[in-house]
Parts: structure tokens; sequence; C-alpha cells
């Protein structure tokens, strides 16, 4: 029986998959390893454990995006709190994170060293394979999901969702095709691949998840030999994928795009790339859920979408998009920890907004100004007029200290693979993309340096890391 709250909101992630009519044959598969979904109803990774977390705040740090999904099916409404370790988290923050979180159990398949001062936690290892759970009276209980978020400190914030602030913006069962197949790009234990993972949950649709170490091409070929249909990243990762010779094969009904600003550049490439897909591209943060998705086309939203979805209460204030949902967050944990949501429950995203004729464009992160001599530079302005240029497949804007003007602008940027020194003279390009810049941008803007790069970093989020020298 599916247990639900007050509010008609599913309590656990098994009873959410039990009620999505999820056929028999339709799994969850990365490089390694397919598992159906409902063999996750009757199995255990644990070992038939699970009763010893029963209202245990629990860490699942564990490697493999899909032995996490298992753990998560097995103790969503059991244990008190679950918390998701990211796989790229710093082994010298988790002290921190098991303090602050009160961790007292810990799911995991790798070796704890010493974690600073002496502590009482049950560590529950997981199996390779999905083994029949052992009948234990489970009780569901509604279990608080942490997410980690990074912070100004290098300490990662704890967000707290519950699974009814999590599927706030999914769509019931039934509302799909069954012939979706989703896929993302992302983690599945960051907020944009968990929003994919219960997506496909809600609905029942396989699900294909990359692998740490598989190559962009490699999982490109491996998602269209699927068949998926459906799949999401940051135009970060699509930028990456379009540079792949294996972006061809595939060949997508829906492409999602949210994570960080976007361009009209991107979109365009996607287009031309996959004509058949509808795109589209979502504004959500881990705080403040999932906010809005534009389908037009274009950067930016229509002014109106702010009042067009009735379920989220959406307005700028100082120049920064605020949002109130039931897909916000309810707080951050810790002590000392920042207030989440404002006295009227509205999250502060940020994310500051510029409105031009009648559409708000994102001008970039209030945290994230380069100040040269006093000037405020955003440097996703700068990233928009330069990924304009024909010949430049991704680039990132950063700072560079300066003894003058306390900072300079410098771009990194990838050219498109059918651009190469051998054909065209890197000289001449940093030139023409100088060029677009000072055409296009006030001087105190334009880039002192233009680095030509072979390839940029993501983050663990899927962002393109900004490492400012």
């Amino acid at each position: 029986m599916s247990v639900t709250t007050p509010q008609g909101r599913f309590i656990s992630l098994s009873g959410l998959l039990r009620d999505s009519g999820c056929a028999p044959g339709n799994l969850i598969q990365d490089p390694e390893q397919r598992i159906e979904w409902l063999d996750l109803l009757e199995g255990s990774v644990l070992y038939s454990r699970g009763d010893e977390l029963q209202g245990r705040s629990v860490l699942i740090a564990v490697q493999s995006q899909l032995a996490t999904i298992a753990a998560l099916m097995e103790l969503d409404g059991i244990a008190q709190r679950v918390v998701l370790c990211p796989p790229d988290l710093q082994f010298e923050h988790l002290p921190y994170v098991i303090d602050t979180a009160q961790v007292d159990g810990i799911v995991t398949d790798q070796v704890m060293a010493q974690l600073g001062k002496p502590r009482s936690l049950l560590f529950s290892a997981l199996s390779r394979s999905i083994q029949p759970r052992e009948n234990y009276e489970r009780e569901e209980k509604e279990t608080e999901w942490v997410l980690m978020t990074s912070g100004t400190t290098g300490l990662p914030k704890l967000v707290a969702h519950t699974l009814g602030s999590l599927t706030a913006a999914i769509q019931p069962r039934g509302t799909m095709s069954t012939q979706v197949i989703w896929s993302t790009f992302y983690d599945i234990r960051r907020y944009g691949g968990l929003q994919i993972l219960l997506r496909a949950a809600r609905t029942g649709a396989s699900l294909v998840l990359p692998g740490a170490a598989e190559s962009t091409g490699d999982f490109l070929g491996r998602a269209a030999s699927f068949g998926v249909t459906h799949i999401s990243g940051t135009p970060s990762h699509w930028r990456r994928a379009l540079m792949s010779s294996a972006a061809h094969l595939l060949k997508p009904k829906y492409v999602r795009l949210s994570g960080e600003a976007i361009d009209q550049a991107i979109l365009n490439n996607l287009r031309s790339a996959y004509p058949e897909a509808r795109i589209v591209h979502a504004f959500a943060s881990t705080e403040a859920g999932v906010a809005f998705e534009v389908t037009d086309g274009a950067p930016g939203f229509p002014e109106d979408i702010l009042e067009a979805n009735p379920s989220v209460d959406m307005h700028v204030q100082d120049g920064t998009l605020r949002i109130r949902s039931a897909g916000t967050a309810s707080r951050y944990l810790g002590d000392n920890a920042p207030v989440l949501k404002d006295q009227d429950g509205f999250v502060d995203t940020n994310d500051l907004l510029e409105l031009r004729e009648g559409r708000y464009y994102f001008a970039g992160r209030r945290d994230g100004v380069i100040n040269v001599g006093g000037l405020k530079v955003y440097p996703e302005q700068v990233e928009a007029v330069i990924s304009r240029h024909p010949d430049v497949q991704m680039c990132v804007v950063r700072a560079q200290k300066s003894r003058i003007t306390g900072a300079l602008v410098v771009a990194d940027v990838v050219l498109r693979k059918d651009c190469t020194p051998i054909e065209h003279d890197e000289s001449l390009i940093q030139a023409d993309i100088l060029q677009l810049c000072r055409e296009q941008l006030p001087a105190y803007k334009v880039p002192a340096t233009i680095n030509i790069v072979p390839m940029l970093g993501l983050g663990g989020a899927g962002k393109v890391l900004r490492r400012n020298a």
C-alpha cells in the first residue's frame, strides 16, 4: 500500500514508483549494470539491514549512481533523514557534513578513513546486486532529503527537502508517453539529476545514467543505442556533447537545459543538431526548486512568465529573482546556517535580471561580479557575446588580479571542432573575438586577454569551472 501525506503527496520513493504503473522491462542502466524498477521495490542492497537504519540520519556515500538509487528506494520512508553525498565532495569536508546533518548511519561501498573526533556511527555496506529483501515491519514516515550545494567558504551548504518538495513540479503518471526514455548528463546526487530520476520514477520510464569514468562520446553512443528520447544537462554539458563525433547518434524528442545562463548560440546549435527535438530551458536551483520552463527558442524569459504559473510565486526585488512554491527547500542545516527564505517564504536566487523590451535576461550572479577599477562586470554577459562568434564552441570569463584596476577580465575559449589552427590563424581569431567584444560591450568589460584552450573543466554540478587568478 502506498502511504501519502494529508496533502496527497507520497511519503516514499517506493510509494511513488508503485503508483507510476511502471511496466516490467522498464529499467535503470549505467555502463556496468541494468536493474528493473520493479526489482528495486522488493530487493535490497543493504543485506536487509534497512531495519537497523530506521529512524536514523543516514549518509549515502557510494560510488555508483545506480547503487545510490537502490539505497534510496530502501531507506526513503524508513530513515529519519537521508543525506546524498555527491562524488566530488572533498574528504576533508566529510566530518563537517556528518556533524551538521547529525549523521548516525552511513551506507557506503568505500573504506572510510578516520573521520576526526570519535563517533558512534553505524556503517552499512552495499552489496553489488539486488538481493531479496527480508520482511520487516515498515512503518513509513516522511524522510528528510538533504542535498549539497557549494558554499562561499568552501564548505558545502546542506539543503533540506522532502520528497514532496522535490516532486512538486513533476507531472503525475499518465501524462507522458509510455515510449519516453530519460537520460541526463547530471549526477543524480545533484538537484538537476535528482529531478530527472524522480521524473522517471513518477512515470515509470526507463532511465540511462552516465558512468563516472565514461567519456562523453561513449555515453552518447550508449544513450542512442538504448533509444533515449528525453535528455537533460547544463549548457556546458551540451556544448561539450556537441563537440563529440557521437552527438549525431542521438535522436532525442526533448532536450532540456538548466543550471546556467542560456545564450542564443547554444540554443541555435542544439536546434541545428536536433531539428526534431523540443528544446526547453528551465530555471531551477537546489534551494528554490523548479520555477519555470521556456520553450520559445530564445534566451531569458518573457516578463509575463512571472505570473503564468499559479503554483509558483515569483517577483523581482532589488534586481534579483525571488521564488516561493511547494518545491522550495525548507532550510539550510547547521547551527550558524544562513536563512534560506525571507519572512514571506521567498528564496532569493541571487540571479540578477535585466528587463529589455518585455523580456528578462540573466545578467549574472550577484556574488560572481568582477570588479574592474570599481566597475562591475558580470562574466555571463561577456560570455554571451563571445559565444556569438562563429568559431567559438564554449568559453569561460574569469578575473585575473591587477595591481592597477584590482582585476582584469580574461576569457578562455574553446574553438569549434571544425576550426583548427591548421585551417585558421589563432591570433586572427583572437583579434576577431576581441573586435566583437569591443563592438558590443563597454570598454571595461572587454577581455584583456583571449586564451585559446583545448578544453574547459566542468564542476560536479555540470557548470563550467570559473577559476580566478
